[in-house]
């Protein structure tokens, strides 16, 4: 069996005393002794700082900008050359099927492509890009720690050290020398609040880390409250809510798909399976991505099967995320059930424990996103 890897953060989070679980091939902090409920409400009250450096940071170089832009964009299903520099979007890898093999973040840096991949899937990006995009050069980034600092506090704490990211909005991005760091800055997250996530040298991030955990607003978050607090923003986690038997459509993710590179589109197409989710687009997918809202207490997390009546026999769905929502102040689900099913209001049932109990369709996101547009 192989040793799990450590993030430069490690010894940091022992000696906060957190919980430590495997996780994409590295151990990393599942909670703090504050507990999952209560690092979640500081997130969304104040300001929590995660460790995401088990994620893939990847540069794309071409000649220029539009020579990197245009071999993504024959990967990815997004208007990659019409992204204004220092500026950042969401995007798909996607399969020849018309599947999702990842998804991502992709920043214009000027003259270069910077991307953020999960971390489960990184080595298999890396091979997917190096093989199918020619004329560019393509470096994992391995030297350099992320840090997230999510929650309505952040540009407090983060401004005082500098400045400039104060007049950030969503999605841009940046290079300020924070407290005299040379820093790679997004103001995005995968929260649903207002944030930033920062790429550190490796030798300088528990230095960083350790000047934002000093402000009072800022508390240490695990991959627990991360999980709950991205399910409440409706956010997807790949391998759970989206994969490559999922196409972007059925994912409710259309929206990160730009008009011209739909059907009619001044760059229609052009990316591995085109065919399959463009047609979608036009034809409407067979299923689709909901929220969901068990009755009473009760949790119904991934893989409780969905029926659309209480006696029925044949299942029409599964959960693919569910816990307690803790600013909700009840359970909370995504999963997939036939077009028919999934308008908000609908009531259909899932099987817990050996008893059908009613969900109610709801729409996405369960708590309202908090950005600064």
């Amino acid at each position: 069996m192989t040793e799990p890897r450590h993030t430069p953060l490690h010894a940091l989070h022992l000696e906060l005393g957190a919980k430590m679980v495997p996780f994409a091939g590295y151990e990393l902090p599942v909670q703090y002794p504050m507990g999952v409920m209560q690092e979640h409400q500081h997130t969304r009250a104040h300001a929590g700082l995660f460790d995401v450096s088990h994620m893939g940071q990847i540069v794309i170089r071409g000649d220029n900008y539009a020579d990197a832009a245009q071999a993504l964009e024959a990967l990815i299903p997004a208007d990659v050359l019409g992204l204004a520099e220092n500026r950042q979007r969401y995007g798909l890898l996607t399969s020849e099927e018309g599947g999702i093999l990842d998804d991502l973040m992709f920043a214009n840096r000027g003259d270069h492509l910077f991307l953020v991949v999960n971390a489960a899937r990184k080595a298999d990006d890396l091979a997917h890009l190096r093989a199918r995009m020619d004329g560019v050069e393509i470096t994992e980034i391995t030297d350099r720690a992320l840090l997230a600092l999510q929650g309505p506090a952040a540009e407090k704490v983060l401004a005082p050290l500098a400045p400039e990211v104060a007049g950030m909005r969503f999605m841009d991005v940046a290079s300020p020398r924070i407290d005299g760091i040379d820093c790679w800055v997004s103001r995005s997250g995968y929260t649903g609040e207002d944030g930033f996530e920062l790429s550190v040298p490796a030798d300088r991030s528990e230095e960083l880390a350790r000047k934002l955990l000093a402000h009072e607003e800022v508390a240490p978050i695990g991959l627990g409250a991360r999980d709950s607090l991205r399910l409440e923003a409706g956010l997807c986690l790949h391998g759970h809510d989206i994969d490559e038997d999922t196409t972007p459509v059925e994912a409710d993710l259309g929206w990160s798909i730009q008009k011209l590179r739909r059907q009619g589109g001044a760059r229609e197409g052009g990316f591995p399976g085109a065919e399959i989710i463009l047609s979608q687009f036009t034809e409407g997918p067979a299923r689709k991505r909901v929220g969901l809202r068990p009755e009473g207490r009760a949790p119904m997390r991934e893989g409780v099967t969905l029926f659309a009546e209480a006696e029925a026999d044949t299942p029409v769905g599964r959960i693919t995320s569910g816990g307690f929502g803790p600013t909700v102040g009840g359970p909370v689900a995504m999963g997939y059930l036939p077009v028919e099913l999934a308008t908000p209001g609908t009531t259909v049932h899932g099987e817990l424990r050996g008893r059908r109990l009613p969900l109610t369709v709801t729409a996405l996101p369960f708590t309202p996103a908090n950005f600064k547009r």
